[in-house]
């Protein structure tokens, strides 16, 4: 399979972008950084410690209890795995973290992931 050299620059610049904003933003065990993946098949979201190098909690929807629920990587797959994930964090014990959109741009999804988190009680 022959990937096309502009697949390979986009991608290639979205991992810049990526490093770029993790020089700056780091998480905590009592503030974590909320990872947020989008894929072209399943979105994913994990509350991440770097000061201890260990995932507290993850979910995607991909994984079993999302699948049957959402069948795509869209803004109403962003919505439910964003409240999903929120319910995640709560019972963990999470009420704030700090936003990583992975080197995605603060629209569409990424927005709808994002303003969802915040109205089920999650702060960032």
């Amino acid at each position: 399979m022959k990937i096309h050299k502009r697949t390979v620059k986009t991608r290639v610049l979205r991992l810049i972008r990526k490093e770029r904003g993790r020089k700056k933003i780091s998480g905590t065990a009592e503030k974590p950084r909320l990872s947020f993946f989008r894929g072209s098949r399943s979105l994913l979201a994990q509350a991440i410690d770097d000061m201890a190098g260990r995932t507290i909690c993850g979910l995607s929807t991909s994984s079993k209890g999302m699948r049957s629920r959402v069948k795509n990587a869209n803004k109403e797959a962003a919505k439910v795995l964003a409240a999903a994930f929120a319910a995640k964090c709560k019972e963990k014990g999470i009420s704030t973290v700090v936003f990583d959109r992975g080197g995605y741009k603060f629209h569409g999804i990424v927005k709808v992931f994002a303003d969802t988190v915040r109205e089920n009680g999650i702060k960032f």
